[in-house]
């Protein structure tokens, strides 16, 4: 599987200092790359962001999308907007290290293509010399990005047999989900960038509505971001767990690890703590429940190769 970039915006630190931020202080967002980053200006990789916020809304940066109550992660709402700049108020205090972050505002439209020329670029090499099965298309949004993205691959020799995986992660793909799962291979729920577009409440309600759409439907259904504490303990915590053992009774066919297996202290015992909770759900998955949902599902007349494996 390759896991495109995407649209995704960046704050870019060339200087590669640690950067800190003060709770109840200012920091301006510049999409003007040559100026350094300091603890009151960030630059990022996008001119249009101070088209698309307005104030009081809400920015999240870090390295790795999380909860929000790290050090490492920076919450941050829009004061002002002054030409080009973003002017935003710091809601509590953090340390920035490394040289790229991820921003991400929620609830808006960022006017860039969801396969970039980068992508394309890493998949007709990278991709072609690894005859890559699966293609996870982050950030799609409509339906008409899997048709472009599928059209780019069937010109690339073998990848016209490449799967598409839709990576859903904002409002704007849970609204055209339904369109989405039409075109789609695959649906990967991106949970970490969806509880920042979505209260957390309303998180659970779409992952369970959607795993079930995809079941109906026929197409893998893949849930991300399960066992988040394991990146620095061993054990996961209970609800984690309980989420993990959930996930698989809704439906879901796989569980896709993130911080925990990329910079976990623990990443062999996260994939094996998961697997066996897993096995566990699997025993008591109501098979015979699930069947005759889908069955109902199919409608009648059923089809001819529906009805040999329904038999079977």
């Amino acid at each position: 599987m390759l896991d495109t970039g995407g649209p995704e915006l960046q704050v870019v630190n060339k200087t590669e200092h640690p950067i800190s931020l003060e709770a109840d202080t200012k920091v301006i967002l510049t999409p003007d790359q040559d100026k350094p980053a300091t603890s009151n200006l960030l630059p990022i990789n996008y001119h249009g962001l101070s088209k698309a916020v307005k104030k009081g809304d809400t920015i999240f940066i870090g390295q790795y999308l999380f909860t929000g109550n790290e050090t490492t992660s920076v919450w941050l709402e829009v004061d002002e907007v002054c030409s080009e700049d973003v002017v935003c108020l710091i809601k509590n205090s953090a340390t920035l290290s490394g040289t790229l972050y991820t921003l991400h505002v929620s609830q808006i439209r960022i006017d860039m293509p969801t396969l970039t020329d980068k992508d394309k670029e890493v998949i007709s090499i990278w991709g072609v010399q690894n005859n890559i099965d699966i293609l996870s298309l982050s950030y799609t949004r409509h339906a008409e990005d899997i048709r472009h993205a599928r059209s780019f691959l069937s010109k690339l020799g073998e990848l016209n047999q490449t799967q598409i995986f839709a990576k859903i992660e904002n409002i704007e793909g849970l609204t055209h989900f339904d369109e989405i799962l039409q075109e789609a291979d695959g649906i990967i729920f991106s949970r970490g960038n969806l509880g920042i577009d979505l209260p957390p409440e309303k998180v659970f309600l779409f992952q369970k509505a959607a795993v079930y759409k995809c079941n109906m439907m026929g197409k893998p259904a893949v849930v991300t971001r399960v066992v988040d504490s394991m990146t620095d303990n061993l054990r996961p915590t209970r609800a984690e767990a309980t989420d993990v053992a959930n996930a698989v009774l809704d439906g879901s066919d796989a569980i896709l690890l993130g911080a925990e297996t990329l910079r976990g202290l623990y990443p062999v015992e996260t994939v094996s703590t998961v697997g066996k909770i897993c096995a566990e759900a699997e025993k008591v998955f109501n098979q015979d429940l699930y069947f005759k949902k889908t069955v109902k599902n199919v409608g009648e007349p059923m089809s001819h190769l529906e009805s040999i494996a329904s038999s079977a």
